[in-house]
């Protein structure tokens, strides 16, 4: 080999071990960082779990005429407005049997007003009316299921009214009349029913 070749070989080869040396120092590095970055991002913190009380909610009794109280857990509200629309969003829930719901499949709540008076309005979906069954009983305990079901679970709230997408309407299915607030009634209520408990209707 000449003495040219001897010196592009010398070059080669150092260059090769200056490459080496600069993998070896910067790379580690560069993981360190990688790792001290990751480190320093913040997880991402849980949901905050919702706050849960028990409330009654309101079923068809066992001989079909009246309705009977039933104790289950809700979300809680940090204002009466805000907790009777959570009673109303649970007792709109699908049941399984033996339990019966007086509320057409896929009524929704579309809101909740309160008056100073106590008076509450409670706006739902057509559903509550295009799906009903039909016959005066029925309407007349789905109509109390909604009333009793807000007035027993939020005290400050007196009376009920019924709107459906958000305008007065006379009935949902032509026997109740709707054009007012309505008070509960403890006539409907079967305080008898073991699953209802120590339920107070004004």
């Amino acid at each position: 080999m000449t003495t040219r070749g001897w010196r592009w070989l010398l070059v080669v080869v150092a260059a090769g071990m200056l490459i080496a040396w600069l993998l070896f120092v910067t790379v580690p590095d560069l993981y360190e960082d990688k790792q001290d970055t990751e480190a320093m991002v913040p997880r991402e913190a849980p949901a905050e779990l919702a706050r849960l009380t028990t409330a009654t909610l309101f079923y068809v009794s066992d001989d079909g005429e009246r309705l009977m109280g039933v104790e289950r857990n809700v979300v809680e509200g940090d204002a009466p407005v805000e907790q009777a629309r959570h009673v109303l969003e649970a007792q709109f829930l699908g049941v399984e049997p033996p339990l019966t719901s007086t509320i057409p499949e896929g009524t929704l709540v579309r809101a909740v007003y309160l008056t100073d008076r106590g008076d509450a309005f409670v706006n739902l979906s057509r559903e509550i009316s295009s799906k009903h069954s039909g016959g005066s009983l029925s309407e007349l305990l789905t109509v109390y299921t909604i009333v009793n079901a807000v007035t027993v679970n939020v005290p400050s709230i007196r009376a009920v009214q019924i709107l459906i997408e958000g305008r007065e309407v006379d009935t949902l299915a032509g026997h109740v009349d709707l054009r007012r607030p309505l008070t509960p009634r403890a006539a409907l209520v079967d305080l008898a029913s073991p699953e209802a408990g120590d339920i107070t209707v004004p």
